[in-house]
């Protein structure tokens, strides 16, 4: 496993779960508001010490009663062949497992949730539909059945028996209301859709770090708009 960071511990990426972060290094999208560029960007991950797989193990080893949960994130989790046997081992140790994706690769989402080797999902939905391939900048192929794997990914999430969520980092000159209201439409009826304000920091392009977040106000507008279609809605 391509390893690329640890947060040694987290108390709100796991819903009511003590956790650590697992960060795991490249990514097939190219999103420009993307804040860690060091995840995605070859040039970028080349430069990373990164972590020895063996190293994260003896960390669980050594926190065993003391975190509950695994969040594996990246990049792209999925796109690493190793992650169903990476996901196992952190089950055997008795922890919770908490997955972030794009959703790009529904085979792989389809393995892990077969095999009951995840027990949270979080799925970025980065635009509506019609838009994807264009705003995410689809970096492995073409993109012609991008859309297609992201719908795959949510129905599997939406008939699965697990917990999960679906979010939308909202950017300014990405994202309208309009836009937030065409992704509700295409996600719903579901568990729950979290609306994620875009913030100034660092970014894969620097230009995003110059743009003003939506007002607070904006953002809770956009929530009310699409209530109806989510057992729950979060602005973050």
């Amino acid at each position: 496993m391509r390893i690329g960071g640890l947060q040694k511990l987290t108390l709100i990426d796991f819903p009511d779960t003590l956790a650590c972060t697992v960060f795991l290094s490249g990514c097939n999208f190219r999103c420009p508001w993307c804040y860690s560029p060091e995840l995605v960007l070859p040039q970028y991950i080349q430069e990373q010490p990164g972590i020895e797989e063996k190293e994260f193990f003896h960390f669980l080893n050594s926190k065993k009663g003391l975190i509950d949960g695994v969040v594996i994130c990246g990049g792209e989790p999925t796109l690493q062949e190793g992650l169903p046997l990476f996901c196992s081992k952190i089950k055997n140790l008795g922890y919770k497992v908490k997955l972030d994706t794009n959703g790009s690769n529904p085979a792989m989402l389809e393995k892990l949730l077969q095999l009951k080797l995840v027990d949270y999902v979080a799925m970025d939905v980065k635009a509506p539909k019609a838009r994807y391939v264009q705003a995410v900048g689809f970096a492995n192929d073409s993109g012609y059945y991008l859309a297609e794997k992201i719908e795959k990914s949510i129905s599997l999430l939406k008939n699965s028996s697990i917990d999960y969520e679906f979010r939308t980092t909202v950017v300014p000159g990405v994202h309208s209301k309009k836009d937030i209201v065409e992704i509700a439409l295409w996600l719903k009826p579901a568990k729950r859709y979290f609306l994620q304000n875009f913030r100034p920091e660092k970014t894969l392009n620097p230009l995003f770090e110059r743009y003003v977040p939506f007002e607070k106000e904006e953002m809770y507008q956009m929530r009310e708009a699409i209530m109806p279609f989510f057992d729950m809605v979060g602005v973050r």
